[in-house]
């Protein structure tokens, strides 16, 4: 993730694929795990990855806002704009009760929420 904040996405394509394996290996993963996952996902490219971790966090929890921002992802991906924008609206209209339940991942994972909600706000106008 630190190598595509610095723009390199060179790094990103050769270690992508080892984070990836690594937390398959992990076992059941906790919601902020599959967030994580899929998130090198997208980034890889590999939506249908990314999808099937935003699936799975929101089968779970249809409100919860990390599986939102990884299926906008996701969609964006496989250029859904439909989908898409359907997942940024479904973000901002959950933001408020979600963000006031102060779940740890969304503490953790608070500059991404921010940024997927200015994004959603922008994609709306």
């Amino acid at each position: 993730m630190g190598a595509h904040e610095r723009g390199q996405e060179d790094t990103v394509r050769i270690f992508a694929p080892m984070a990836i394996a690594a937390y398959q290996m992990l076992g059941p993963l906790d919601v902020d795990q599959h967030y994580d996952l899929g998130r090198i996902a997208a980034l890889a490219g590999d939506e249908p990855l990314a999808r099937a971790q935003a699936d799975t966090i929101l089968a779970a929890k249809p409100t919860h806002l990390l599986g939102l921002i990884l299926a906008a992802n996701a969609a964006h991906l496989r250029k859904d704009a439909s989908a898409e924008r359907d997942f940024h609206r479904r973000l901002v209209a959950a933001a408020p009760a979600e963000r006031a339940k102060r779940l740890g991942e969304y503490i953790t994972h608070e500059n991404d929420i921010t940024i997927a909600l200015d994004l959603a706000g922008r994609s709306s106008r």
